[in-house]
């Protein structure tokens, strides 16, 4: 879409016109919306949770232990997720937004709160009660958004109070749809991953041999297999997945395999797995996983010297170098696929650090800074392309009429059916002997054909060029 002067799409809006002194709104920000200057009167409460000074916006604060805890304390990050930093680190970048966005006269206000409700449980598909409850007290709050809808029970609970929810992790393309202007997330919508996922495996590894894997398999023909959690809203994905892919291919899937989100039986799970894919003679496995499960997956699999291609899906940190560095190096050296991530800086160099200190000199943000400035920073796309007259519609009418724009996350272009983040990827590979630019430690992903980037359909076709 074009810039809609700010109006939510609409012709120009009384008062909203572009800035004479520059076309982006940030300079030098690679996902900067374009840039307005607003005089008059902004309409004042043009929603619940709007007002004139203010857009008030919840945040469900959690005490359990979740994945981004988990992986924090796994890679010795320097950075911890606790309820504060969080906290601190959500408000900080509120006030970032806020003072460099242009929001007609308004600030984002964050109301934070106790939830009754565990992200851990959600994430499994239980806890349905408690998440509802929690979302009725946001509805008490009077607030147009929430930034911690990072669940499927707790984002539908929600949208039955008229909140915008974003965060979800990687819910599928129809489940944004049928919710209106409500849904959004920096996670890919995960229709979107399974697309790419599929056409990566039909036009790089169908009908070839495993020469990626090592040990026993390395050179087989290959059986691909796909592995993601039970959740039905993945295993749906994962269905799109080995549709798509017999349609590109014309071949029939290998094994499917599920496993249950929980961080406490994750270890069990992988020791019963790994034999089970061996078994089955499976060379290839596309995992549609969290950030965690590898890390017992691959320590299980080194033990059984079991080596197969372990393809990289671009879900939930598994394309990250802090986390394939946790995996064991011999089982991860076999590891390629896509993501939509660019290339890696150090933590403190990152525009979501840089924000931050730019509000919080001195203070260190949490370890999840980037994805919490990233899930903010389209909240406050949609607010800045929407005016003055702030609702639901036209933050979705604002978020249609943004520019694409590429920078870290990928390639940001929304639109009908495109609630979520990036829209392209790059194929990549785990050398467990580069050194990343993240942090400095052996073990990062690789782009191939200089980091080249493809939206869905362009993937190239042939033997992965893997050095």
């Amino acid at each position: 879409g074009g810039g809609g002067g700010g109006g939510g799409g609409g012709g120009a809006v009384a008062g909203v016109a572009p800035c004479p002194d520059r076309p982006a709104q940030v300079v030098g920000d690679p996902y900067s919306p374009p840039c307005f200057a607003f005089e008059g009167p902004n309409g004042g409460a043009t929603h619940t949770g709007v007002s004139d000074t203010t857009i008030r916006v919840s945040f469900r604060v959690t005490d359990d232990r979740g994945f981004q805890q988990t992986l924090a304390e796994l890679a010795g990050a320097s950075l911890s997720d606790t309820p504060e930093t969080v906290k601190n680190t959500v408000a900080g970048l509120a006030q970032y937004f806020s003072q460099n966005f242009q929001f007609y006269g308004r600030s984002i206000e964050i109301v934070f709160y106790d939830g009754v409700g565990s992200n851990t449980a959600e994430l499994v598909g239980k806890g349905r009660a408690e998440a509802e409850q929690d979302a009725v007290t946001v509805g008490g709050l009077g607030v147009f958004a929430d930034l911690s809808a990072t669940s499927e029970p707790y984002t539908d609970a929600l949208v039955r109070q008229g909140v915008v929810a974003l965060g979800n992790p990687y819910l599928s393309r129809q489940y944004h749809d049928e919710r209106g202007p409500f849904v959004w997330s920096l996670a890919v919508n995960g229709t979107e991953v399974a697309e790419f996922a599929a056409e990566f495996a039909a036009k790089r590894l169908a009908g070839g041999t495993a020469d990626f894997a090592g040990g026993t398999i390395a050179g087989a023909p290959r059986v691909i297999a796909t592995l993601a959690p039970n959740n039905p809203w993945y295993q749906e994905s994962v269905l799109v997945a080995r549709d798509r892919y017999t349609a590109l291919s014309g071949l029939p899937n290998g094994p499917n395999y599920e496993y249950v989100l929980d961080l406490g039986i994750l270890s069990n799970q992988a020791s019963e797995l790994i034999p089970r894919m061996k078994n089955d003679g499976v060379t290839t496995v596309i995992c549609g996983c969290d950030p965690i499960f590898p890390v017992f997956l691959s320590g299980v699999a080194a033990r059984e010297n079991y080596f197969p291609e372990f393809i990289i899906a671009g879900t939930a940190l598994t394309d990250a170098d802090v986390v394939g560095q946790l995996w064991n190096q011999e089982f991860a050296s076999h590891a390629f696929g896509v993501s939509p991530l660019q290339d890696f800086v150090p933590p403190t160099q990152t525009a979501a650090y840089t924000a931050f200190q730019s509000v919080r000199q001195g203070e260190e943000p949490a370890f999840s800074v980037d994805l919490i400035y990233y899930q903010m920073y389209e909240l406050a796309i949609g607010i800045q392309m929407a005016g003055p007259n702030l609702n639901p519609e036209t933050y979705r009418q604002g978020m249609y009429d943004y520019p694409p724009r590429s920078g870290p996350y990928g390639l940001w272009d929304f639109g009908p059916g495109d609630h979520t983040s990036a829209d392209d990827v790059r194929e990549i590979y785990w050398d467990p002997a580069a050194v990343s630019s993240y942090n400095g430690r052996p073990g990062a992903y690789i782009g191939v054909n200089g980091g080249a980037r493809y939206r869905r359909d362009e993937l190239p076709s042939g033997p992965f060029p893997r050095p």
